[in-house]
């Protein structure tokens, strides 16, 4: 949802597959300059990976993940996914899920697909930070990839290149709180969330919904990870959803007589989102209780129902993780440092902190929160 703060930002994971993949060419042709033997059938195997990376991804990726399908990660998706292309291509594409699943003994191959310094996120900061306009996010790709090299099949970066690194972590933690976690897309991914879930909910009741037959199976079924790796239909069903089919349903819902969701569609198509305020410490239950006694009063909710229009949220966020896989940084002695340990910035080790942010959003009618302490309502 964040065109709906940064108008541009309608390029599509297609877009961004191909550039990972493209990047993944570059990166394989430096290792091989620097020496390393990566075969024919290694390097097939290693874009195919970057190219299906995120095939499992449903409509509105990130922002209706477990909602469609409740406990299912796009990754499971993009697995079961590949399996089945595997089996169409007869077996060709075993190479590419071994690297992928992180199974092959080369693991430099799967770290370019996936890992603190991969392809994928040099493709997405740049892509991402172009089309939003937003110049923090914008990496030196290429020289970080100049930089890489291989250390006992492990992949590294030349201490020369360390400064790219670091500018390519920031830009990370940059992009995360200005574009993705944005309080204004946090808001609008909540609201085109809970109209998912209130159809869902009315269809279970036995409402009569407009909706593509793909967008009918999920509202009509109960999809779970329980059912959804054994059942081969709701992979089938999956594959056909796409954003269209979602948007085409909020529009409809915008004229259904259940007053909840139609308000809820109406404001996204009318761009009329919610209020989010963002804070670094946690809301109080006072303060919580007062913004839901104010919406059931406003909007005439039970107490249920007000759900649909207050939510409190925590974001948690990480630009680097050293304990996770750490970025390893090789002197020209060969001596391998993790990157917090060899930069010379001494605000890297607050990247690896986990930032945690508390959201509460609700709707504009509502009021604001002044200073952060008191609600003065309309």
């Amino acid at each position: 949802m964040t065109h709906m703060v940064y108008p541009g930002a309608l390029h599509t994971r297609f877009q961004h597959v191909i550039g990972a993949m493209h990047l993944m060419q570059l990166a394989i042709d430096t290792l091989r300059s620097k020496g390393v033997l990566v075969s024919d059938e290694e390097e097939e195997a290693a874009l195919v990976a970057i190219l299906l990376h995120d095939i499992g991804h449903g409509p509105f990726s990130h922002s209706l993940e477990h909602t469609l399908i409740e406990g299912v990660s796009h990754e499971v998706i993009s697995s079961m996914l590949m399996d089945r292309l595997n089996v169409e291509f007869g077996g060709k594409l075993t190479l590419a899920i071994t690297i992928f699943n992180d199974k092959y003994p080369r693991r430099f191959l799967h770290q370019l697909v996936s890992s603190q310094l991969d392809t994928d996120r040099m493709d997405y900061l740049n892509r991402d930070s172009f089309f939003t306009g937003v110049s923090e996010g914008v990496i030196s790709f290429d020289r970080i990839i100049k930089m890489l090299a291989v250390k006992d099949d492990e992949l590294v970066v030349e201490a020369k290149g360390i400064y790219s690194v670091e500018k390519f972590l920031i830009a990370r933690r940059l992009m995360y709180w200005q574009v993705y976690l944005h309080k204004t897309v946090v808001g609008a991914e909540q609201m085109l969330i809970k109209a998912l879930k209130r159809a869902k909910e009315l269809s279970n009741q036995g409402y009569d919904l407009f909706a593509t037959q793909a967008l009918q199976h999920f509202l009509k079924n109960k999809v779970n990870a329980d059912n959804f790796t054994t059942e081969e239909s709701h992979l089938n069903w999956f594959t056909k959803l796409d954003d269209t089919d979602i948007m085409s349903a909020i529009k409809s819902w915008v004229n259904h007589e259940d007053k909840i969701l139609s308000t809820l569609c109406s404001k996204l198509m009318r761009r009329d989102l919610f209020r989010t305020e963002l804070r670094s410490q946690d809301f109080s239950e006072e303060e919580i209780a007062m913004v839901r006694d104010k919406a059931k009063q406003h909007f005439d909710l039970s107490e249920a129902e007000v759900d649909y229009f207050v939510y409190h949220q925590t974001i948690y966020n990480s630009a680097y993780s050293a304990d996770k896989e750490p970025i390893k940084i090789i002197n020209n002695k060969g001596k391998l440092l993790d990157i917090a340990e060899a930069s010379d910035l001494s605000n890297l080790e607050a990247l690896s902190k986990k930032v945690v942010k508390y959201a509460l959003i609700y709707p504009k009618e509502l009021g604001f929160v002044e200073d952060g302490i008191t609600f003065n309502f309309e």
